[in-house]
């Protein structure tokens, strides 16, 4: 794609949509992880060890609808879609857009079992929860690994809701292609980022401080201190700024998980049956490689590059916001009138 296409607006000049904004527009329900199931607010109250989960609905829904179900990044949450959900059509959809555990309005637990699994099965309780029969999935960050998990599933135990398109965005597919800078997630993995979570929890200039470490954006592309207090107030929302520490593990759970959470091992098995396509952007210092290597895996997937750093959410919304559209709209999520 490039760089200086018309349709895209420079994010400076946009009005912002606020943390408190995007998750008013949303709703959060109890959810029980050992059932995988969410819950009405009677069984809610009446059960324990129970948390309450973020999830946002956008469009018509009909029994034939195909959804799109929109899952986030780390650290940032479902908060990095606000400024590209604005620019998608309104009618698109219906959407879904999945909080994890841990993130944004959904609950941080303490000692809680962060993991990809769990992630998983907390979008299959939302598309149970909103009768999902099929969905374009799109993802960003690390939720590709939720989403292997879910193609995995869907592999071995049809007769759910079917997957029928996918498209990635910035995200680990092969666990040998990973290329996260030291400052990034090996750094908030340690002890060391945990004091690092802790003091942003407190201000959104350590916060700042440690996404320009960790080289989230490209040079000349950093974000506004407006933009950077919203992500802030995203992140911190019920003492959420641990999650850094606690949720940067998911390279190395992807080693441990290398062979089922392959892409090209998957899209070998789904012999064409869900069409894929990766996105990946030029200057991203997290999973560029993992482009180069689908290239080589996985030809017949389709790749869409875009300019700019690693969150492309942020950088480039409008160039994302127009990708998504003619991908979701190609593969049978329609545009209400």
């Amino acid at each position: 794609m490039d760089g200086k296409t018309a349709t895209e607006v420079g994010r400076k000049k946009q009005a912002l949509l606020t943390a408190d904004e995007w998750f008013g527009g949303g709703e959060r329900r109890w959810y029980d992880a050992a059932s995988a199931r969410l819950l009405t607010d009677a069984e809610g109250e009446r059960g324990s060890g129970l948390v309450k989960v973020f999830g946002r609905t956008t469009g018509a829904v009909s029994p034939d609808a195909v959804w799109l179900t929109m899952l986030p990044g780390f650290p940032e949450g479902s908060y990095g879609w606000a400024q590209v959900d604005r620019l998608l059509p309104a009618g698109l959809g219906p959407r879904l857009y999945v909080e994890p555990v841990g993130q944004g309005d959904s609950d941080k637990p303490k000692g809680y079992p962060y993991s990809t699994v769990e992630r998983a099965d907390l979008i299959g309780a939302w598309w149970r929860h909103h009768d999902v029969r099929r969905t374009v999935v799109v993802t960003f960050d690390y939720t590709s690994l939720a989403l292997l998990e879910l193609l995995r599933r869907q592999l071995e135990r049809p007769g759910g809701p079917v997957i029928t398109a996918v498209f990635m965005i910035n995200g680990g597919l092969y666990a040998d292609a990973h290329s996260h800078p030291l400052r990034g997630t090996p750094l908030l993995r340690s002890p060391l980022g945990a004091f690092i979570a802790k003091g942003s929890q407190k201000s959104p200039v350590v916060l700042a401080q440690g996404f320009k470490q960790a080289r989230l954006y490209s040079a000349g592309n950093e974000p506004s201190e407006a933009e950077m207090a919203e992500v802030w107030s995203a992140l911190v929302r019920r003492d959420g700024a641990r999650f850094l520490h606690e949720g940067a593990g998911f390279v190395k759970e992807h080693r441990r998980n290398s062979g089922r959470w392959d892409l090209a091992a998957i899209a070998r098995e789904l012999k064409g049956s869900v069409p894929i396509a990766i996105g990946g952007s030029v200057e991203d210092p997290y999973e560029h490689r993992q482009v180069d290597a689908t290239r080589e895996r996985v030809p017949e997937a389709e790749i869409i590059t875009f300019p700019g750093g690693h969150l492309t959410t942020s950088e480039r919304p409008a160039l994302l916001a127009e990708a998504i559209t003619r991908f979701a709209a190609r593969h049978g999520v329609e545009e209400a009138p």
